[in-house]
């Protein structure tokens, strides 16, 4: 069992990659936040369980107000991303559903619409799994995704991930229909294929 306290992990303020400044929520993002989701909620809609309706601007700065809390507790790393050039917020990710005593992440992703296809989102995938292993001491790093979403689980295949499993029926999409989820893995950080 690990005997990591993660109240006492130090973490940093910012990961910064090549084109991307990785950080967690802070107050006053919500409006950034709710912008994006606007400009890709078909996309998001399709996907996220969170994205079943559209959330008012004071929804989403509620949402990045309590996901500030829960990194500062460590029940959840939620981390944004913004273009380093420009400091546009331009997606979120992080490290969910934490298991200390092993310790085990899984993480998730997005990117606004005029973003995608650049490349950021494997950047900042990039940059987390070799933070989670590096700062957290991390065993195990999945990635969970719908097997109709290609373009998201192409990413952990790239980077080397391996494909575990799919999980039949095990979860519903925003639709309510049930879904098929493709579960990945990485359990050493020399496995990690960057480009």
């Amino acid at each position: 069992m690990s005997n990591i306290d993660p109240l006492l992990l130090d973490l940093p303020a910012q990961i910064v990659t090549e084109r991307l400044t990785i950080s967690a929520p802070a107050t006053g993002d919500g409006v950034s936040v709710n912008r994006a989701i606007a400009e890709s909620f078909n996309e998001l809609n399709a996907w996220m369980p969170w994205a079943a309706t559209m959330p008012s601007v004071e929804e989403s700065e509620r949402f990045v107000r309590d996901a500030a809390a829960k990194y500062l507790r460590r029940t959840d790393l939620p981390l944004f991303l913004r273009e380093r050039s420009s400091g546009e917020f331009i997606g979120a990710s992080g490290l969910h559903r934490i298991d200390w005593s092993v310790p085990r992440f899984e993480i998730g992703y997005w990117c606004r619409t005029s973003r995608v296809g650049r490349g950021y989102v494997t950047e900042a995938v990039v940059a987390i799994t070799r933070f989670a292993f590096d700062v957290l001491r991390a065993e195990r790093i999945e990635i969970r995704c719908d097997t109709a979403n290609t373009r998201s689980w192409r990413i952990a295949e790239r980077l080397g991930f391996t494909l575990e499993g799919v999980l039949r029926h095990d979860t519903r999409t925003p639709q309510g229909e049930l879904r098929d989820t493709r579960v990945y893995a990485l359990t050493e950080r020399a496995a990690l294929r960057a480009p």
